[in-house]
């Protein structure tokens, strides 16, 4: 079960990723600069974002599993449909497909968890997941580069549809349906809307799903911007993306496993107290070398994205528990709605933040450094909201 649901959430890292090697190989065969290759991220975590906001809620009313199968059936022909793009609209229209479906392992997976546990326990799945998950983004570039080392760019989707065929399988297989009928609300328009109004008109739900979007974001702009800071400040080659992913997806993984073994022995504040202690070190680190390093070179590029990967890998599953508990009649559109804002949140950066400050690497550092302060200040911001609202309750 926890593999399963791992892989299912492992199609959003591997539809960003595996593609970052073949970026100079489309962009010659479709005549196109790094601003549109740009943009078949930024598309797909569009209309990820957008759907983000339907997986959650239809599997509210229909149970998880339907809803599961149904995503990766549509992933799996998203991705035969990029291996035969003839054109970059064409290719752009079926990553948006790609992007409609991803999200549905990802966010209904986190509701299936919280459906069969509670607590510390729920706490130390999310965690195992999240390191089996975190090996995702490490070695989906390495692949890219070595498919491409068989084939075309394009063989890297038909990769994807093999993977997905996969998973549906075990899927079909293993996956058992946690959401039974009697726990399930009907799918209304009216309900929904007024579902999602409820979750939106909750202020410590929005503080702690935007704690973890911009936290994530100071990460995320080095993924978005791996193909630059890879092939271009490292100066390394098209099958070398996992010199940058390995360390930062390793910090993920060791995060991931302190967060498993603190979870019941410490108490979830103080946890995310530590992961913002760590996130400081990696900012503070990484300004000091890129400001002050003629030309940034491994190991030490990479160390502070290690160290930051690890203190996101401390933080989020506190938080992603604590949202889910918000609303526990509603978990799917819970889950939905956060993980909308955190990928909205990522295809501005993506598609906004990571062209601006991509072409040095102390505008990365920046871009670091400003999105955990705003992750720390909200987070003190809600920490002394609670307070005040625990100090005025009767």
């Amino acid at each position: 079960m926890m593999w399963l649901l791992a892989g299912l959430s492992m199609f959003g890292p591997f539809a960003i990723d595996t593609m970052f090697p073949a970026f100079p190989r489309i962009g010659t065969e479709f005549g196109v600069d790094k601003l549109m290759l740009q943009q078949t991220i930024s598309v797909y975590l569009l209309s990820y974002a957008l759907m983000c906001l339907v997986h959650g809620p239809v599997s509210d009313a229909v149970g998880r599993k339907p809803v599961i199968l149904t995503g990766v059936i549509v992933f799996l022909l998203a991705s035969v449909g990029c291996a035969m793009a003839t054109s970059m609209p064409m290719l752009l229209a079926f990553r948006a497909l790609q992007g409609v479906s991803a999200g549905v392992g990802m966010i209904v997976g986190r509701a299936v968890i919280r459906d069969l546990h509670a607590g510390a326990d729920a706490q130390r799945l999310m965690s195992q997941i999240s390191m089996i998950f975190g090996v995702a983004p490490a070695i989906a570039p390495v692949v890219g580069g070595w498919l491409l080392g068989w084939g075309d760019w394009r063989i890297i989707f038909w990769f994807l549809a093999g993977f997905a065929a996969l998973i549906w399988m075990a899927a079909f297989i293993v996956l058992p349906e946690s959401h039974t009928p009697s726990y399930r609300t009907p799918l209304r328009v009216g309900s929904l809307a007024s579902s999602y109004r409820d979750i939106l008109l909750d202020p410590p739900f929005l503080r702690l799903s935007v704690v973890a979007g911009l936290n994530f974001a100071g990460f995320f702009v080095y993924i978005s911007s791996a193909p630059e800071f890879v092939l271009h400040h490292l100066g390394l080659g098209e099958g070398d993306f996992g010199w940058f992913f390995a360390p930062s997806i390793a910090g993920m993984v060791v995060g991931a496993f302190a967060s498993s073994k603190l979870a019941g022995k410490v108490a979830p504040t103080q946890q995310v107290r530590y992961g913002f202690i760590l996130a400081t070190l990696a900012v503070v680190s990484n300004l000091l070398y890129s400001g002050l390093a003629t030309h940034i070179a491994l190991p030490w590029a990479v160390l502070p994205t290690f160290l930051y990967a690890g203190s996101a890998a401390l933080i989020a599953p506190v938080l992603n528990l604590a949202v889910l508990d918000r609303f526990p009649l509603h978990r799917g559109a819970a889950s939905s709605m956060q993980a909308f804002i955190s990928t909205a949140g990522n295809a501005i950066v993506a598609g906004v933040v990571s062209p601006l400050v991509s072409h040095t690497p102390l505008g990365l550092a920046l871009a670091m450094a400003a999105f955990a302060l705003a992750a720390r200040l909200v987070w003190m911001w809600h920490l002394h909201a609670e307070k005040k609202a625990n100090t005025d309750r009767p």
